[in-house]
């Protein structure tokens, strides 16, 4: 275990961003490990909907838990995003972490944004940190401040006072999804000595080039997933209306039974 968590980390400095493709269920992981994807990541959005329930209001624990099991089966390495760490404890976060770490596990995202829409307290982040990487030190902690997420009035001095202090609690990576400004990640990526994820937004700057301001690791968050909603929407809506033809490229009944393992 130890060597796939050190060959996950070793992906964040192989000098061009890593893409970290997100997944929902067996399924989506699956297939995109089949594409060759070295590593995914889940998105919270995506198993939260998935199982109809809200998303960042630590409500998933036991599907998020559940998914990693199934994931567990792919020749795939898998980071787990765990929202906030679904309790405020840092003994219960670290207990939850060393669980996803028994199944193969090797990262987890873990995040600063409250339900409320609220930011944390820095010290509360730090602390649940902290517990993970005494719990589990090999883990990859990824520590998600939500500072442009959540609309702070100057989000830059606040993302950096936040990732010095998650990464002074033993943080490998800092992730600022929301900003996609080129000036303000090259700051982050010269001022923080981590691997700096950003979130990949549609329209916005491509691997190339949030590889030439420093960013380590590129992430699709629940981007796939809302796509393939709506693919699916588009499909039944030209079946609807009587259009001959849906979506080019659809995986075949077969290739997708061919995603499951067979048992013995």
């Amino acid at each position: 275990m130890t060597d796939r968590r050190a060959e996950f980390r070793a992906l964040h400095h192989s000098g061009r961003p890593l893409l970290l493709p997100n997944a929902w269920d067996h399924a989506s992981a699956a297939v995109l490990a089949a594409r060759g994807h070295p590593a995914i990541g889940t998105t919270s959005l995506g198993v939260a909907a998935s199982a109809g329930l809200p998303d960042g209001a630590a409500a998933t624990a036991a599907e998020t838990l559940a998914l990693a099991r199934r994931l567990a089966q792919l020749p795939v390495l898998v980071s787990v995003d765990i929202e906030a760490g679904f309790s405020d404890d840092p003994a219960v976060v670290a207990g939850y972490v060393a669980e996803l770490a028994g199944l193969g596990v090797v990262g987890i995202n873990l995040e600063d944004g409250c339900p409320d829409g609220t930011l944390a307290e820095p010290e509360c982040t730090a602390d649940k940190v902290a517990a993970v990487k005494a719990a589990v030190p090999d883990l990859f902690v990824n520590a998600r401040t939500d500072a442009w997420w959540l609309g702070v009035a100057d989000p830059l001095p606040e993302a950096l006072a936040r990732a010095r202090a998650y990464r002074a609690a033993g943080a490998d990576g800092i992730f600022v999804p929301g900003t996609v400004d080129l000036a303000a990640l090259r700051m982050l990526t010269e001022r923080l000595d981590a691997p700096v994820n950003a979130l990949y937004q549609p329209g916005g700057p491509g691997l190339t080039e949030l590889g030439r301001v420093g960013v380590a690791r590129v992430s699709t968050g629940s981007l796939l997933f809302r796509a393939a909603l709506g693919a699916a929407v588009a499909a039944a809506d030209a079946v609807r209306a009587g259009r001959p033809t849906v979506p080019a490229g659809l995986p075949s009944y077969a290739e997708v039974q061919h995603l499951v393992p067979v048992g013995d």
